[in-house]
């Protein structure tokens, strides 16, 4: 056992330290280990795989992560671990490769798909590795996968009309102008309460990821479908959206998705999601002149790069700035 011991150390140093270091390095283990006595622990001693998977999401809970992402986290990692069956400590880089190739091939998922795993996987060993439980992570040479760049799609005005138009219920019609208007998260919409909404500022403050507060701003349509659609309202629950129908409970994001795409089939309007909306406005705001810096803020991005990949530049623009300043 010292022996198996000693070689997975020397084997896991070997990028770090040189045949000299290592050499040294074995003769101080020979000599620490030699009169030691290792014995494999029985099952329920020491901290087992379980055991690590929940310190793991419990430090990624404190970081301020939504109960969404938990749950990607878990089953993301649940699934890695049950199909590769080793001891965490005992994970090569050679088995997490393997599993994201066969992860790709059997679910046919695209390379967006599998670099969010192995981020997972990144954030996951680079923990385990910090808090001690191992000495390298295994993903450090699993390079980020080239993912290519999609230009995704935006909402164009006359489908934002049609949606509007097609909208049967107050509720559904202020639901897409707020979307639409402030380019929040579908998660932050949910959370908001009625008396969250400054119609005097046409302004609200939304919770977002980290827990992070920052004002979003609405115009003055959505302004009074929100009125209109409040003014319908029976019930004493405080949030901003409900259910349609009694008891009237604050609306989920699994709602809101369903009822979006239910009006997207009904309009033959590709693909309606929440979070295109967000997409839409920042494509429009930077398309109209607004500071990209100005852009992050009312996103709530941390991140400028995270902006910038949300935008997509118009290419109508694009001719008009190449003909006036190059051509």
């Amino acid at each position: 056992m010292i022996v198996k011991l000693v070689n997975q150390v020397l084997a896991a140093m070997t990028e770090s330290l040189g045949s000299e270091q290592l050499e040294r390095l074995k003769d101080v283990m020979d000599n620490v280990f030699h009169d030691i006595v290792v014995t494999k622990r029985k099952d329920g001693q020491g901290t087992n795989d379980e055991q690590l998977m929940k310190s793991f999401l419990a430090a990624k809970r404190v970081e301020g992560c939504s109960e969404r992402s938990m749950a990607y986290y878990e089953s993301t990692l649940t699934g890695i671990l049950q199909q590769i069956d080793k001891d965490i400590r005992q994970i090569t880089t050679d088995d997490l490769r393997n599993y994201l190739d066969q992860y790709q091939r059997e679910n046919g998922v695209s390379k967006v798909t599998v670099d969010n795993v192995r981020r997972i996987m990144s954030s996951f060993f680079s923990w385990l590795e910090e808090e001690y439980y191992i000495i390298k992570s295994p993903v450090r040479r699993i390079h980020k996968v080239k993912t290519g760049k999609v230009v995704k799609e935006t909402y164009t005005d006359e489908m934002l009309e049609q949606m509007r138009d097609s909208c049967k219920e107050p509720r559904d019609l202020a639901l897409i102008d707020i979307l639409a208007s402030t380019g929040m998260r579908v998660g932050e919409l949910i959370k908001l309460n009625r008396n969250d909404i400054d119609f005097q500022s046409r302004e609200c403050i939304v919770t977002g990821k980290g827990n992070k507060q920052r004002i979003v701003y609405f115009d003055a349509r959505t302004k009074i479908h929100l009125q209109n659609y409040l003014h319908t309202r029976t019930d004493d629950n405080p949030a901003l959206f409900v259910s349609l129908l009694s008891p009237y409970e604050r609306l989920q994001i699994s709602g809101v998705e369903i009822r979006l795409r239910t009006l997207g089939r009904c309009l033959n309007i590709h693909k309606v999601h929440p979070h295109k909306f967000r997409r839409t406005l920042a494509t429009m705001a930077i398309d109209k002149g607004m500071p990209i810096e100005q852009v992050q803020h009312l996103l709530g991005h941390q991140s400028l790069d995270t902006t910038l990949q949300y935008a997509m530049v118009n290419q109508a623009n694009v001719k008009n700035s190449h003909r006036k300043f190059i051509a």
